[in-house]
């Protein structure tokens, strides 16, 4: 699908934390004129914001969900998406970070990771793409991490370096089955950005600790992943899918 009608409706998920990525891709795309259907774990969060978007002219609805239970996912977007236009993109944004070092690891903080960073994003998947196909098309977009292309390295270790890397095999999945429909699906993965996953507000002096391997002399903005959310779920990117695209100030370069 190339050509969006005026009235569309992309999902959002994770847009409930105020510092948060999803938050800022929220905005972004009530910006852009979508209608946004809002999910995070923090419902009263995700209604706030939906009611300031409404306030600011948009249209938008809200609802609480945890993306690790399917079911519940599946409600959660009926809900939202009742009284709002075709769903045609859906960017899933939640996560959780994971900073147990491997040697401690434990199977409830293993599955804890996965079934939000990885099982999530196939549940909300899976709850829209039947819409989308019945649109005629549509776009996703996942978070991956730079920490899935360099084995960690980053705040958060091994199960969500694993989760992450399962979100671009599962994009690429995506692309190549959904692509006949005319549904892109592309993964962004992030490099130090400062949100609370990192461990709360980065420090001044923190923040040159991570410039320091990067090519460029600052650490990312929630606002620089808004943007290239924008520019995947938008009309221009239509040739773009199956692709992983780094944001992350030259850290990883492949």
């Amino acid at each position: 699908m190339d050509t969006f009608p005026s009235e569309r409706t992309a999902i959002v998920t994770g847009a409930g934390s105020p510092r948060g990525i999803g938050r800022a891709v929220a905005r972004r795309l009530a910006k852009d004129g979508w209608a946004l259907g809002l999910l995070d774990i923090d419902g009263a969060a995700v209604r706030g914001l939906a009611e300031e978007i409404v306030a600011a002219g948009g249209r938008a609805a809200g609802a609480g969900v945890d993306v690790s239970d399917r079911d519940a996912v599946r409600a959660a977007v009926a809900e939202v998406t009742d009284a709002l236009p075709p769903v045609l993109a859906l960017a899933n944004i939640a996560g959780v970070s994971s900073p147990v070092p491997y040697l401690d690891l434990d199977d409830a903080e293993w599955e804890r990771v996965l079934r939000t960073n990885l099982f999530g994003v196939h549940y909300l998947t899976a709850a829209v793409a039947p819409a989308m196909v019945a649109a005629g098309g549509g776009r996703i977009v996942s978070i991956s991490s730079v920490s899935a292309q360099r084995g960690g390295g980053t705040y958060s270790k091994t199960p969500y370096s694993v989760a992450k890397a399962g979100v671009i095999g599962l994009t690429r999945s995506l692309a190549r089955e959904l692509g006949p429909h005319g549904i892109t699906a592309n993964a962004i993965a992030p490099g130090p950005i400062d949100t609370d996953i990192m461990g709360g507000t980065l420090s001044e002096e923190r923040k040159a600790e991570l410039v320091g391997d990067l090519v460029v002399n600052r650490v990312g903005t929630v606002e620089d992943i808004a943007a290239s959310v924008a520019f995947l779920v938008g009309e221009e990117s239509g040739y773009i899918t199956g692709q992983t695209l780094n944001v992350d100030g030259g850290l990883y370069m492949h």
